[in-house]
């Protein structure tokens, strides 16, 4: 996949106004997502090869590729951070109430135990809390998007 094929597809899912997009082409996978600044990036993700090539070659890592017109999420960082996953399958809430502030914003200290977000399943508001003292770093859920089990929710730097 070359530059001009890159932009070709940043600019359909700009033009189609896509939140998340992920294609595959000749062994390199990449998912574009929007962040919380509305900027699209880029983030590579390990091909799944066919499973007779993956016995024979290991064709290594796929070169990362980063595009982005504003701030990038954490990637380098992440290693060190605790990363707030869904316990259910449901739809994500930032805050109490629709016009409510959010039960915590990017960059806020939090505490163990504190309410970080809700999680509606089967018309159950659940909420969800930190397991950990520190910083929000990130935010990967938009208010009101579904959310699978397992599903990356917020990454705290632990302090």
């Amino acid at each position: 996949m070359d530059l001009e094929q890159l932009r070709q597809i940043l600019d359909l899912v700009k033009q189609h106004n896509l939140s998340e997009f992920e294609v595959e082409h000749e062994g390199l996978r990449l998912r574009i997502r929007k962040d919380l600044a509305g900027s699209h990036v880029l983030v590579p993700l390990p091909a799944a090869p066919p499973p007779a090539a993956a016995a024979a070659t290991d064709p290594g890592p796929a070169p990362p590729v980063v595009a982005s017109a504003g701030p990038a999420p954490i990637a380098a960082d992440e290693v060190e951070l605790a990363i707030v996953k869904s316990p259910i399958v449901g739809t994500f809430y930032r805050s109490p109430e629709p016009d409510a502030a959010p039960f915590v914003e990017l960059g806020a200290i939090v505490k163990k135990g504190q309410v970080l977000c809700i999680i509606e399943a089967m018309k159950l508001m659940n909420e969800i809390d930190s397991e950990y003292d520190g910083q929000v770093v990130n935010v990967y859920v938009e208010s009101g998007q579904p959310v699978q089990y397992g599903e990356r929710l917020f990454a705290i730097r632990t302090s």
